[in-house]
C-alpha cells in the first residue's frame, strides 16, 4: 500500500497527470479514500512553490539555451491564449477557474505559469491555485469514489 501511496504522489505532483492521474490510481489499487485525498491533495499543492522557484530563478539561466527558450515561448503562447482573457478579466477568479477545471491542459502547472505571465501577486496566485487545486480534487476524488463504488457492487 505504502508504493501505491507514493505513487499517486508522484502522480500528482507529475505534470502528465497530476491528481487528476494519483486519485483514480489510489482509489483503484485500493488506498483508504481519505488518505488519497490528501496524499494527492498536498503533493498537488507542493508544485506551485517549486514551478514558482523555478520560474523565478532558474527559467532566467535557461533562457540563454535556443531549444529551451524555443519551447518556453511556445508553451507560454499556449497559456496565454487558452487562460489569457479569463485571467485578464477575471484575475483571482480566472486563476481559480482555470486550475478547477479537471480536464487536460489546465492545472496547477499551467496556473503557475499564467499567473507568472500575467504578473498576479505570489500569495494571491498561491491562494488561487491552491484553493482550485482542491475544488479539482474534491471533483475527481468524488466521481472515482462514485465511479469504484459502482463497479464493486
Amino acid at each position: 500500500m505504502i508504493a501505491e501511496i507514493l505513487i499517486a504522489a508522484l502522480w500528482s505532483i507529475s505534470p502528465f497527470g497530476e491528481a487528476k492521474v494519483g486519485i483514480p490510481y489510489a482509489i483503484f489499487n485500493n488506498v483508504n479514500i481519505y488518505i488519497t485525498f490528501i496524499v494527492c491533495l498536498s503533493a498537488n499543492i507542493l508544485v506551485y512553490p517549486i514551478m514558482t522557484f523555478f520560474l523565478d530563478h532558474l527559467n532566467k539561466y535557461l533562457l540563454k539555451w535556443k531549444f529551451y527558450k524555443k519551447c518556453a515561448v511556445k508553451v507560454a503562447r499556449r497559456i496565454k491564449i487558452r487562460a489569457g482573457s479569463n485571467i485578464t478579466k477575471f484575475g483571482f477568479w480566472g486563476i481559480l477557474i482555470f486550475v478547477m477545471l479537471p480536464i487536460p491542459g489546465t492545472g496547477v502547472y499551467a496556473g503557475t505559469i499564467a499567473s507568472y505571465l500575467f504578473r498576479m501577486p505570489y500569495r494571491q496566485a498561491f491562494w488561487a491555485n491552491a484553493i482550485g487545486i482542491f475544488l479539482s480534487c474534491v471533483i475527481v476524488w468524488g466521481m472515482t469514489v462514485a465511479t469504484h463504488r459502482g463497479i464493486n457492487q
